[in-house]
């Protein structure tokens, strides 16, 4: 059974993580590390990919058949720190799929407090297998298609 509040939700082809700000997430001057918004933005990434219904575990198993030593890797990834977060803040992680090819997907992130927008990224997330780019799995790639036109955006 899903947690829909532990995964976030999707609504107009955007999923949205809800994230609290803890003590260990920040440095000695109270703001959040930077490294770890990478963190935040994985965790809406795969729980995006959860909620169009991609199981990680059956979709692992699946592919392993298919593409033994296969990964998902962030091949590029170009991100902006315009405002830090502190302690006790409560973030929202927006993950918006914007071009979904046959081997990767590019993914626009955004880092909210608020209507406050503090970090900004563009994901490319790469299907490797055997040291290779391979393409994306059919299912991941008609999941997040169906996902994209449902919202009204334009075909990827």
């Amino acid at each position: 059974m899903q947690n829909l509040a532990l995964d976030g939700e999707l609504k107009d082809g955007c999923h949205t993580q809800v994230v609290r700000v803890y003590y260990e997430d920040t440095d000695f001057t109270g703001i959040v590390y930077h490294a770890n918004y990478l963190r935040y933005m994985e965790r809406g990434r795969t729980n995006y990919l959860r909620l169009i219904g991609a199981d990680h575990r059956l979709l692992f198993e699946q592919t392993e058949k298919e593409a033994p030593g296969f990964a998902f890797v962030v091949r590029a990834m170009n991100i902006d720190f315009l405002k830090p977060a502190r302690m006790d803040d409560i973030l929202h992680i927006v993950s918006d799929p914007v071009e979904v090819k046959g081997a990767s997907v590019t993914i626009r992130q955004k880092v909210m407090r608020g209507e406050e927008l503090l970090v900004e990224a563009q994901v490319k997330v790469a299907f490797i297998s055997g040291g290779r780019a391979k393409p994306i799995p059919k299912p991941l790639r008609i999941a997040m298609r169906a996902d994209q036109e449902s919202a009204g955006k334009t075909a990827l």
